[in-house]
């Protein structure tokens, strides 16, 4: 089942941001010497999305002095080298790419001269501007994080806090206003947070959700989706895996309604829009994510969006393999109905799942030749013989087998609940989906599953949930 995982990787690591085999107007020369840097390699690295790749390598002198020479041209976007003695210090490229650094390599970051790259020169003004900033506001913030809120000396922290968090904007806005046209500004303007704005209920309660929403609709707005340089940075990324895993709530209706916003708003930009799609559904397939039925946000996002109208990075083949690996996934998503198994158990008796008539079933799927099926079949021996009595029954299902390694397997960890395995396949297929085993769902009275991608340890506090409903 690791066929969506190969396709996605395949043509997300297209890497645009690899040279483009285009010819440059002008040659890349980056002449560097950073005193205090021992001989040895020095390493180019690139980003692309959520990726980082060799760009190029040379060697440094025993001066510290390296060249990068190239016919074709870097992709404009976020560097960085890797010095002999693991020292490193980031570059921002665009078509300026003929350029002389200098530094020592005990304070790169306060000693660097740039000369004929003005967005990694603006990039070092502005480190050093807010490394003159950041002390102080290291010692407000701690300040601010033992006080009690309404002190005088919490108010005064905040206040001196909040002016110099403005100097800081308007020194941006400055270089803004003077760069207009920048891959500095537009990279900078993309990594700027939104304003914060405090939102009060009718009661005079702070609106928490109302502030996460707000924030989150307005997360984006410095990125300019126009530019495909910012894929090159780690600015998109980080925007991105901020939106979605920390603004938002963990839960597959609330990832699919947010992905979807996000989403269209990028639809019309094509780089984007493959790397989100493609970013988003690895998330959360199956197996990747803590989220209970993450693999529901996977489903969502390549039933709606890998098709061959939209997702013109792969073919009509790949797409409808694609699409059948999430129809096997889709009967057993979260809320949906369990469907019914029927095959035969290790005496050759057919026994269905809806045979049984207790409020709650855990389906158990394993293969007997799995380590962790091995380690867990005797705890689901202990939770079955526990739990039946409150009104929990077992429908242990074998897949990935033969019938000579199941039926030892059933004997030896004395399984006295149902047992069954269709060497065909067809009793189970496309109804419980099963990546890893071992893999357990639970269905309620209704035969509704409501749990799932879960472990043994995790079992119990299902049980008392579900049947707390059911005795109301």
């Amino acid at each position: 089942m690791k066929y969506s995982r190969v396709i996605f990787w395949l043509f997300l690591l297209v890497f645009p941001a690899f040279a483009h085999a285009q010819t440059a107007i002008d040659s890349t020369l980056i002449d560097a010497t950073i005193t205090g840097t021992p001989a040895g390699v020095v390493r180019l690295v690139g980003t692309y999305c959520d990726q980082n790749y060799l760009a190029d390598s040379t060697f440094s002198d025993a001066q510290g002095h390296f060249t990068i020479k190239r016919k074709s041209a870097l992709a404009p976007g976020f560097y960085y080298f890797l010095l002999p003695g693991s020292k490193n210090f980031s570059i921002l490229i665009d078509q300026d790419q003929r350029f002389t650094l200098q530094a020592k390599a005990d304070d790169l970051m306060n000693t660097m001269q740039v000369t004929g790259s003005l967005n990694t020169q603006l990039l070092y003004e502005n480190f050093k501007f807010q490394s003159q900033q950041d002390v102080e506001l290291g010692r407000l913030g701690e300040v601010l994080r033992k006080a009690a809120v309404t002190s005088p000396e919490y108010k005064t922290a905040k206040a001196q806090q909040d002016q110099l968090l403005e100097v800081r904007k308007a020194n941006l806005e400055a270089t803004y206003k003077a760069n207009p046209t920048s891959f500095f500004t537009a990279f900078k303007k993309a990594g700027q947070n939104p304003d914060f704005t405090e939102f009060r209920k009718p009661n005079g309660d702070v609106d928490t959700v109302r502030q996460v929403v707000t924030y989150r609709n307005h997360f984006f707005d410095g990125v300019d989706f126009n530019d495909k340089r910012l894929l090159n940075t780690p600015v998109v990324l980080n925007k991105l895996r901020r939106y979605m895993k920390e603004f938002t709530p963990q839960n597959p209706d609330s990832l699919i309604k947010v992905s979807d916003v996000l989403i269209r708003q990028v639809m019309p930009y094509k780089d984007y829009f493959k790397f989100f799609t493609n970013w988003i559904a690895l998330q959360y397939e199956n197996g990747k994510s803590p989220v209970m039925d993450g693999e529901a946000v996977y489903v969502h996002i390549v039933r709606n969006y890998f098709t061959p109208e939209l997702a013109y990075w792969s073919t009509a083949k790949e797409l409808e393999g694609l699409q059948k690996h999430v129809g096997e996934m889709e009967a057993s998503l979260l809320n949906r109905k369990g469907m019914d198994v029927r095959a035969k158990n290790q005496f050759g008796e057919f026994k269905s799942l809806y045979e049984i008539k207790a409020p709650l079933i855990v389906i158990f799927m394993y293969s007997p030749d799995c380590e962790h099926c091995q380690k867990e079949s005797p705890e689901i021996q202990r939770l079955y013989e526990k739990w039946k009595p409150r009104g929990v029954e077992f429908f242990g299902i074998a897949v990935n087998t033969t019938e000579a390694e199941w039926k030892p397997f059933v004997e030896k960890n004395r399984f006295t609940f149902a047992n069954v395995f269709d060497p065909t396949n067809l009793a189970i297929y496309g109804k419980y989906f099963v990546d890893i085993t071992p893999e357990l769902y639970v269905l309620n009275k209704d035969r509704t599953i409501v749990a799932k991608n879960l472990k043994a340890e995790q079992l119990e506090t299902i049980f008392e949930r579900e049947l707390k409903k059911i005795n109301k």
